[in-house]
């Protein structure tokens, strides 16, 4: 299969096994096997325009979408959504980076202009 994908950012899985791949124009997460192989491709209308990724030293993967306002977090296996971390509701708009804490126990997210966002999470 002939995949056309531009990626816009990537993260690696704390194992190494795995990467995680978002394209902004195409509303995709894809997740590779470390040889390349194509394990998963996730889409969802809560992820339009996906800006940020991280994957936590846990494997947790967060996504943001920075047209939907939202932030995610997805299954290690790249197939399915976990949780609506964060949406509009609670003061998102247009989030560009994500990222986890351990030592605060807090998801950080930029958003345009440097306006930064901090969720506490347990």
């Amino acid at each position: 299969m002939l995949l056309c994908f531009a990626a816009s950012k990537c993260a690696v899985s704390p194992t190494g096994d795995r990467l995680y791949i978002i394209s902004y124009g195409q509303d995709k997460l894809l997740t590779l096997a470390r040889d390349g192989t194509l394990l998963a491709i996730y889409t969802d209308p809560a992820l339009r325009g996906p800006y940020g990724l991280h994957v936590t030293p846990a494997g947790q993967v967060l996504v943001c979408g920075y047209w939907s306002g939202t932030v995610l977090q997805v299954g290690w296996e790249g197939e399915s959504k976990l949780a609506n971390l964060a949406t509009e509701e609670d003061g998102l708009r247009w989030p560009e980076s994500v990222c986890y804490s351990s030592t605060t126990s807090s998801i950080i997210v930029g958003q345009w202009r440097d306006n930064i966002l901090v969720f506490r999470v347990e």
